[in-house]
């Protein structure tokens, strides 16, 4: 007869197997591409399989199966998923996962689990990785070549929350310490407000300089590999062969293909930009206007939260206002963030809180030794 931490058990890697049945099935409802569709509906029914398994557990133990909600990870997930696309959503659940992978290490009685759990987190980490995203095999002989960087694309949603993040903290901080002086409620708000605007035009900035910065080394790496075309053709043909080589093509194979593809410079080269260098021409990292437009209004976003009691409010009722309204944008940012840090919304929303509230009081001690000593 199994034990009572056992029963708990079952019931926790119960529910954890079909939270990740459900948000499979969402994206293979949302995926357009056939593979991928496919790819996810048999996660999906592994994940089912899994869950299977836990509860004949259940079953021959005597306790009756679980009714099982969505978890609010999974529910946030999902919403996610439909309204921005599995795209955007996949590298959180590729780093979920990941953080994932050895949960049934250490539990002997889960058979084969423990090795399909670690297999599920390589196929996902693949379908994150994306053909265009990042490096294929072949990439791996541009190890070779000094002057090759590799141009990685970045996790829009954990880009989105830092982004909102880093303007509450900054501008809640900001105001919290202006407020400790003793400053009247006007110019609270016109700190704040000013505070908004430099901050969020310092990280559109910051943002435009790093994109634009990619794309101008983007394209020196292609220049020069199309300089390598021109000058040393045959280098250029065995680097094509070693990459359908990596792609599992026979050598006759990928000796044809290569030397067919070099009868096509232009062809050549934009498949060695995106198979050696890892970049998609079309891309190159992203425009920068749209980048540092999106970064400005995420960090205009979180750093209004501390700035709107002071439109209505003024003195305690407003520095009030502003600590609550604060702390629920810091919790909703700890609820998104446990999407890819493998802690639970709970843990990961009060972790946010408490760390925020630290740095603001410690602003507003500060404000407050400031303003009596200038005084």
């Amino acid at each position: 007869m199994a034990s009572k931490q056992e029963i708990k058990r079952f019931k926790a890697n119960l529910s954890d197997e079909l939270h990740s049945a459900s948000l499979y099935d969402t994206f293979a409802a949302a995926e357009r591409d056939a593979v991928r569709k496919r790819v996810y509906r048999e996660l999906a029914e592994a994940e089912r399989q899994h869950a299977q398994v836990w509860s004949d557990k259940l079953t021959a133990c005597g306790v009756t199966q679980p009714a099982t909600g969505r978890a609010f990870k999974t529910r946030l997930m999902q919403a996610l998923v439909k309204t921005f696309g599995p795209k955007f959503v996949l590298p959180a659940l590729a780093a979920a996962e990941y953080a994932d992978r050895n949960k049934y290490a250490d539990q002997p009685d889960a058979g084969q689990l423990a090795e399909e759990e670690r297999l599920h987190a390589g196929i996902v980490q693949e379908l994150a990785r994306g053909p265009a995203e990042g490096m294929t095999q072949g990439a791996r002989i541009a190890a070779a070549e000094s002057w090759h960087k590799g141009v990685s694309s970045g996790n829009d949603l954990r880009a989105a929350i830092l982004g909102a993040n880093d303007g509450l903290v900054s501008n809640f901080c900001l105001v919290m310490g202006v407020a400790g002086a003793g400053t009247g409620g006007r110019t609270i708000l016109l700190t704040g407000a000013a505070g908004l605007i430099a901050g969020a035009c310092s990280m559109a900035l910051g943002e435009w300089l790093s994109v634009t910065n990619a794309r101008e080394l983007a394209r020196t790496q292609i220049a020069r590999e199309a300089d390598e075309l021109r000058t040393s053709p045959e280098t250029e043909e065995k680097e094509l062969v070693l990459i359908y080589r990596a792609k599992g093509l026979d050598v006759a194979s990928a000796r044809r293909v290569a030397a067919q593809l070099m009868r096509d410079k232009d062809k050549a080269l934009d498949t060695l930009t995106r198979e050696e260098l890892g970049l998609d021409p079309a891309e190159l990292g992203g425009n920068p206007w749209s980048a540092g437009a999106v970064s400005f209004c995420l960090f205009a976003l979180g750093a209004v939260f501390p700035v709107m009691p002071f439109l209505w409010a003024s003195e305690l009722a407003a520095i009030i206002q502003c600590v609550l309204l604060s702390t629920v944008g810091l919790t909703a940012i700890g609820m998104f963030s446990s999407l890819f840090n493998g802690r639970s919304a709970r843990f990961s929303a009060m972790r946010q809180v408490v760390i925020g509230l630290i740095a603001a009081a410690f602003t507003f001690g500060v404000g407050r030794v400031l303003g009596v000593s200038v005084s």
